[in-house]
């Protein structure tokens, strides 16, 4: 007796997906052309971006003036920048302001100077934004820096001339009103969100006044309060820099938003969090600083490093108080009748320095909060 069996049935030959389907292909059709609708306006849009684009190529580069001659007076003669009417830029003021743009008033001859502590706090930035130099070492970095740029400003050692802060302006005093302001505000802005969560009710009712009293008046006037309002509270023959008193002006207000920031990422914690903490016999600065803190911070990434951008572009506002940062020196640079008309070159490469800094702040943030949600991704 013969016992047959049904053939089996071969595995079916895995297919490939359309290539309209997958890839840049078919997201360009699931995104942008996905009815007549829907790619009319991608058409629309198209155009007018390669309209835009194009003519801004031509006015940069194509039609633009790079450089212009001297007179008999050894004086820039910009009657080429003037012939183009427009069609072009003329990026000479930039060759020919540039240092002014970037260092202001300071001596022309120790130009070096803030041009190396501008590349120390940039070298900062990088230390401090690598996760393995995130140790107690980095305080003592950090102090090093500091003190090797304002070596390097004020001078008067090393055989390096004196030069007041009056002096001081452009890029370098962007970075140091930043940098001083955001280091200062963000330990305070910790301290106050948290005091607005305490059980104290003094100390909750004075965060709250500082927070809203702050918060209530826009940052001019907090400088105009600095610059003119705090010497009267001084005692008789002490006075302070006027650049301290900005400095001390954008510390409290960057300080009020970013404690809110911080509140908001407090409040966004489980209970149980707290409870865990609690649980395991913490003090209150043990369960802060190791349980609770770390674990808000992460979730409000992107609002603070929001916040930092704000305030770092805010720093221009120290021009109503004199004080000669990136923009006032660009503004200042263009005064000059010769080079008059020619604004918007200045201001396009004040831009791209700002953009710079704020875009890689931004990428910055973006790879920390991938890196820090990777143990909580599903």
């Amino acid at each position: 007796m013969s016992i047959t069996t049904d053939a089996m049935p071969l595995p079916a030959t895995p297919r490939m997906a359309p290539n309209l389907a997958t890839g840049w292909l078919g997201w360009a059709r699931a995104n942008l052309f996905s009815g007549w609708f829907n790619s009319l306006i991608t058409l629309a849009l198209a155009f007018l971006l390669v309209k835009y684009i194009y003519g801004f190529i031509d006015w940069a580069f194509v039609n633009a003036v790079w450089s212009v001659p001297n007179d008999a007076a050894g004086r820039p003669n910009t009657q080429a920048c003037r012939d183009l009417k427009g069609v072009g830029a003329c990026w000479a003021v930039v060759r020919e302001k540039h240092r002014f743009m970037l260092f202001g008033t300071y001596p022309y001859d120790e130009h070096w100077r803030p041009a190396l502590a501008c590349l120390l706090f940039v070298a900062l930035y990088i230390v401090s934004a690598m996760r393995r130099f995130w140790r107690k070492e980095l305080v003592l970095i950090w102090a090093g820096m500091l003190t090797a740029i304002a070596v390097l400003m004020w001078g008067g050692v090393l055989g390096m001339t004196f030069v007041p802060q009056d002096r001081w302006g452009g890029l370098p005093i962007t970075l140091i009103l930043a940098t001083f302001g955001l280091a200062f505000a963000f330990p305070l802005a910790v301290l106050v969100a948290l005091g607005r969560r305490s059980k104290l009710p003094a100390i909750k009712a004075l965060c709250v006044l500082y927070v809203e009293l702050i918060r209530g008046v826009p940052l001019i006037s907090l400088l105009f309060m600095a610059s003119v309002m705090f010497p009267l509270f001084l005692p008789e023959g002490v006075n302070i820099d006027k650049l301290l008193r900005a400095q001390i002006a954008i510390i409290l207000f960057a300080g009020a938003y970013l404690a809110e920031v911080v509140r908001g990422g407090l409040q966004a914690l489980s209970k149980g969090q707290y409870e865990a903490a609690e649980a395991l016999g913490l003090s209150y600065w043990q369960k802060t600083g190791f349980i609770i803190l770390p674990q808000a911070l992460r979730l409000v990434i992107p609002p603070l490093v929001n916040t930092f951008i704000g305030f770092f572009k805010d720093t221009s506002l120290v021009l109503i108080i004199g004080i000669f940062d990136l923009l006032t020196a660009g503004k200042t640079a263009i005064i000059e009748p010769m080079w008059q008309g020619f604004a918007v070159e200045v201001y396009v490469t004040v831009g791209l320095i700002y953009f710079v800094f704020c875009f890689a702040m931004s990428q910055y943030s973006g790879s920390l909060e991938r890196e820090l949600n990777k143990g909580r991704r599903r």
